[in-house]
């Protein structure tokens, strides 16, 4: 089971099909999905890759977990994610989290991805966490020095391995 997550100032609890508009509104507002590969440019593909993502089965204790900040708790602000990375050579599990433009720059990414971490290293038992960032997205390297990521050299044709491990 996917468990919610508190902190001082969000709520994080498992994505849902009551998302899925909001999730769209975010990645089609400037910059969100700059530096990350995806069907953005496609309506079609990008609704039917979004909804992909809420409906698949992921192992338990992983999936999405949308934001919402405690003052304003109707409004999605983003997401965190801890799912499988898709590489079927490896069995990493991957960390990820984006927010919407004007959340950007308070520390919310960092205050979100903490609990998810600390849950993925600590609860689920995992030896290691990766995330793959462009290496000119500063806010999201930013975020995974913040919470004790490191990197580990390149991934693909246009990211950098960052791994969190006990």
């Amino acid at each position: 089971m996917q468990p919610s997550f508190e902190t001082d100032r969000l709520i994080l609890r498992p994505r849902g099909l009551q998302d899925l508009n909001a999730c769209l509104a975010m990645d089609r507002q400037p910059g969100v999905t700059k530096f990350i590969e995806g069907p953005w440019d496609d309506p079609v593909r990008h609704r039917a890759f979004v909804l992909d993502r809420i409906t698949r089965e992921y192992p338990p204790g992983q999936g999405y977990w949308s934001i919402f900040e405690k003052d304003n708790p109707d409004r999605f602000i983003g997401w965190v994610l801890l799912i499988p990375d898709g590489d079927p050579n490896r069995d990493d599990v991957e960390i990820g989290w984006r927010l919407i433009p004007d959340c950007w720059g308070r520390g919310y990414a960092t205050e979100a991805a903490r609990p998810v971490l600390a849950h993925a290293l600590s609860t689920l038992e995992l030896s290691r966490v990766i995330a793959d960032i462009h290496p000119d997205n500063a806010g999201s390297i930013g975020v995974a020095e913040k919470i004790g990521m490191r990197p580990a050299g390149e991934a693909g044709d246009f990211y950098i391995r960052y791994i969190a491990s006990v």
